[in-house]
């Protein structure tokens, strides 16, 4: 499996364009089956802060996916903000890949996601998905609810 770490890359328009994605195990074809798409083994997160809308691109260290509903960002400083999706985003935690383009240095909760293929299979998109809030948070250490 191909692992995709954060890679950026800047146009004279200050247009992003970001791959992200978590280097991680897949999950069983499956794992959220019967479920909605919400995983049971996602580490608790306690809010340290109020939401805010738009978090700054430079900023990102990593994206961790959680489920079809859940994606965790890593910012400088293992500053961690949790973006609880309004709507299920089918493939994405089996696939755990996705891409986002934005005209600004920040990704905000009204920019769209899209689910690729990880591991380089040519598939192309797979389906585009808004963002929530993005909610900075106190990850729990793993293995604790």
């Amino acid at each position: 499996m191909r692992c995709f770490k954060l890679a950026a890359t800047t146009t004279a328009a200050a247009t992003a364009f970001l791959l992200l994605g978590a280097c991680g195990q897949r999950p069983p074809v499956g794992n959220t089956a019967g479920n909605n798409g919400h995983a049971a083994n996602i580490p608790a997160a306690t809010p340290t802060g109020p939401a805010v809308t738009c978090i700054p691109i430079v900023q990102i260290r990593e994206s961790r996916v959680r489920d079809d509903w859940t994606i965790d960002f890593r910012m400088n400083g293992n500053q961690w903000y949790r973006n609880a999706l309004p709507n299920r985003c089918n493939a994405l935690s089996f696939e755990r890949a996705f891409t986002y383009s934005t005209s600004l240095q920040q990704l905000c909760n009204v920019d769209i996601i899209t689910v690729i293929a990880n591991g380089g299979n040519p598939r192309g998109p797979l389906g585009s998905c808004g963002l929530g809030m993005f909610q900075p948070v106190q990850l729990a250490k793993p293995g604790v609810k």
